[in-house]
């Protein structure tokens, strides 16, 4: 009993010790368990066909029906396939962009230019994904803006939003104007954590501006890359429902809805099932854990990096 009790005291003298700092953390500890871990309770619904007279628990235990229902529903399948063709999407033509601007932004002479051109590419961010819809409605629909110019060009109309591979290109460039400046500031944060002392040295040695970027910025900023890469891997089944939600339409619906979407349109149809569509939203949480689990290892077997070093 004397040997259990000495780990004991000995934890609660640690959390006495840092006290203040277990008191800052507390608020958000509490948002997590109200917010996050209280509503697991919730997923059990996953395993029942419920019924709202007889509540969660009372409902009827149907196992792994609601599961089995996704591998036979076309429509959930397609979801899927959608889901993970715009992610990887994402990666490949949005990823970049925030890397490239905080290059850029790093490089700019003068402070007060780069906090007006940092302020200018991280407004977007703040703007409702419904805003940014109707600009693009008003801009990109067949009697918009940009389609008014063409036709007083002599040119023919482009069907902007009701064409589903321009569609497509319209969610990853909007998608970048309105988040890339935002996530900039996070490798802006990175490189200005690099030593300046090694840029000095460098040109000393006669390497001009680029090749500094090469050897010196990028290289210090490469553990963030690729803990904010894992990261995204990560979030792969999450495709950003609030702007397909607001930007899509009965035209190019059927190209572009995700898995959250369709979620969506099952919870609050005419006739939902609240079992499957929990089933639904576990999955895409057990494949979101998987490919970060899956990116992370892969990272560290590369390069030595992770999200857990």
């Amino acid at each position: 009993m004397t040997a259990l009790k000495k780990p004991k005291e000995k934890l609660i003298k640690r959390i006495w010790k840092h006290r203040w700092t277990y008191f800052f953390i507390l608020p958000g500890l509490v948002y997590f368990a109200i917010f996050h871990y209280k509503p697991m309770f919730g997923l059990i619904l996953a395993f029942k066909k419920y019924n709202a007279r007889l509540g969660i628990l009372g409902s009827q235990w149907v196992g792994l029906d609601n599961f089995k229902r996704i591998f036979i529903t076309p429509l959930a399948l397609k979801s899927i396939q959608t889901t993970f063709e715009i992610s990887f999407g994402r990666l490949l033509f949005e990823f970049i962009f925030p890397i490239l601007l905080a290059l850029m932004l790093n490089e700019m002479p003068g402070r007060k230019a780069k906090r007006v051109y940092q302020t200018i590419i991280t407004f977007p961010h703040f703007l409702s994904w419904i805003i940014v819809a109707q600009i693009i409605h008003d801009f990109f629909n067949n009697n918009g803006v940009i389609n008014s110019l063409l036709l007083s060009a002599g040119s023919k109309p482009i069907r902007f939003l009701s064409s589903p591979g321009i569609f497509r290109v319209l969610l990853y460039s909007t998608s970048i104007w309105k988040g890339a400046g935002w996530s900039a500031i996070i490798y802006i944060a990175a490189i200005s954590g690099i030593s300046l002392d090694l840029y000095e040295a460098a040109r000393i040695d006669g390497a001009n501006r680029m090749q500094c970027v090469w050897h010196i910025t990028l290289p210090g900023i490469r553990a963030t890359i690729i803990l904010l890469l894992i990261m995204q891997v990560g979030h792969v089944m999450s495709a950003g429902f609030d702007q397909i939600f607001n930007l899509r339409n009965s035209a190019v619906k059927n190209s572009v809805d995700i898995i959250d979407t369709y979620v969506y349109d099952i919870t609050f149809s005419s006739s939902p099932n609240y079992g499957f569509s929990t089933a639904v939203g576990l999955f895409k949480s057990l494949i979101n854990c998987t490919m970060l689990i899956t990116a992370n290892t892969i990272s560290r077997k590369v390069s030595g990096s992770g999200l857990f070093n």
